[in-house]
C-alpha cells in the first residue's frame, strides 16, 4: 500500500510498517487493502461463505467487530468446530477484514471444515497494548455466549447472537489460533482462560461461560527478551533490532519492557505455563525466521512447566517467517495447512 502522505514533521515510526506525524495522523506503509465478505455468494475457488458482524463487545465504548467464514455444508444441521482467529501484522498493521487475510482464512476454513471468527481488534499507535489483548479476549467471550442457545421466537440481533454460531458451532471443540503478532495474543489469551484475570476478580473462560479452549496454535509466534538466545542478535544490535523495537512502539508503557511476560514468557517473572487454558498446543516454527529460537524455547518451557495437555512442536525447514501466509499456493505452505487442519480436527 502506497505512502501518500507528504510535507509533514514526522513524530516517530516504526519502518516500514507505521510513520506518526506530529499532527497526531498515523500513515500505514505496509499492509494489504480491504476486500469484501463473500456474500451472499460464497468464494469460488473454496465455496467458503463469509460475512461481517458489528459490536460484539459488551463494552458500549468500544466498537469490535469480526468477519466470519462457514465452509460449504453438506448438512444444513451440521456442527463444526469453531476456531477464533486473531491476524498477525506486528499489533499495527493489517486487518481481519483484508486480503491475505481474508485468503489465508477461505484455504484454511476451506480444508479444515471448522467455522471461523476472525477478530478485528485495534491497533497501534492509536491503540497501544494492551488493546489488542482485551478486544480478543471480548471477541473470544461473545463466541462463548453461543453456547446456551436462544429460543427460536428470540430475534438473533436483539440478543447479540449470531446464527452460523448458533447453528453449526460446537462448543466442545473450540479453538483459537494466530500467526505472528497473532500467535502472541494466543498465548496471553489461554493463559487468561485458564487463570483469569486476578486484577480485575475475573474467573477462568470455563468457570465465567461454561466453555473450555480445545486447542490454541501459535503459527510463527513474537516472542522477545532483553537476554538473546540461539542465533539471536546482541549488544547494539539487539536494541535496534526491528522485533526490540516494535515492542517498544506498540506497548510504550509495558512495564519490564521488552521483558514484560506478554512478550517474554519464559523470563523474569514469567507466568506459570502449567496454567494455559486449553488442552492441545501446537507451536508452528521456520527455519530461516528470526523468531524461530524463541518459538522453539517457549515450546520448550511449556513442556517443562507441568502443562497436563498435550504440545506439539512443528518446524518447517528452509522457510521463513509467515510463509505460507504470504505464499500459501506453494507445496510446502499446503503441508502448512494440512497440519494445521489435522490440529484443528483431531
Amino acid at each position: 500500500m502506497a505512502s501518500t502522505t507528504t510535507n509533514k514533521e514526522v513524530e516517530k515510526e516504526l519502518l516500514p510498517l507505521v510513520r506518526v506525524y506530529k499532527d497526531g495522523s498515523v500513515e500505514r506503509l505496509l499492509g494489504s487493502p480491504y476486500v469484501p465478505p463473500s456474500s451472499p455468494d460464497a468464494d469460488p475457488t473454496t465455496g467458503v461463505s463469509s460475512k461481517d458482524i458489528t459490536n460484539i463487545s459488551q463494552n458500549p465504548a468500544i466498537s469490535l467487530s469480526a468477519r466470519l467464514y462457514l465452509p460449504k455444508l453438506t448438512d444444513h444441521h451440521q456442527k463444526l468446530p469453531i476456531f477464533v482467529y486473531f491476524h498477525g501484522g506486528g499489533f499495527c498493521i493489517e486487518s481481519a477484514f483484508s486480503f491475505l487475510n481474508h485468503r489465508y482464512l477461505n484455504i484454511l476454513v476451506s480444508e479444515a471444515r471448522v467455522l471461523a471468527v476472525s477478530v478485528e481488534y485495534r491497533l497501534a499507535p492509536e491503540h497501544p497494548l494492551p488493546a489488542a489483548y482485551e478486544d480478543c479476549w471480548a471477541a473470544l467471550q461473545w463466541v462463548a455466549t453461543h453456547r446456551n442457545k436462544i429460543d427460536d421466537h428470540e430475534n438473533y440481533s436483539s440478543n447479540n447472537k449470531e446464527a452460523w454460531l448458533l447453528n453449526h458451532g460446537d462448543f466442545e471443540r473450540v479453538f483459537i489460533g494466530g500467526d505472528s503478532a497473532g500467535g502472541n495474543i494466543v498465548h496471553n489469551i489461554a493463559m487468561r482462560a485458564g487463570e483469569g484475570d486476578h486484577d480485575n476478580h475475573e474467573s477462568s473462560l470455563k468457570e465465567s461461560t461454561g466453555v473450555k479452549i480445545l486447542g490454541a496454535f501459535l503459527g510463527h509466534p513474537y516472542f522477545w527478551g532483553s537476554n538473546p538466545i540461539g542465533s539471536e542478535p546482541v549488544g547494539d544490535n539487539r536494541e535496534n533490532n526491528f522485533l526490540h523495537l516494535s515492542w517498544e512502539f506498540v506497548y510504550p508503557t509495558a512495564p519490564g519492557g521488552i521483558d514484560n511476560p506478554m512478550v517474554n514468557p519464559v523470563g523474569e517473572g514469567k507466568p506459570n505455563l502449567a496454567k494455559l487454558g486449553c488442552s492441545r498446543l501446537l507451536v508452528c516454527v521456520a527455519e530461516k525466521d528470526q523468531l524461530r529460537d524463541r518459538g522453539i524455547w517457549y515450546f520448550n518451557a511449556v513442556k517443562e512447566s507441568g502443562f497436563q495437555g498435550e504440545a506439539e512442536l512443528f518446524e518447517v525447514k528452509g522457510e521463513d517467517h509467515a510463509f505460507h501466509f504470504f505464499n500459501p499456493k506453494t507445496e510446502i505452505a499446503k503441508i502448512m495447512f494440512q497440519t494445521l487442519s489435522s490440529f484443528l480436527n483431531n
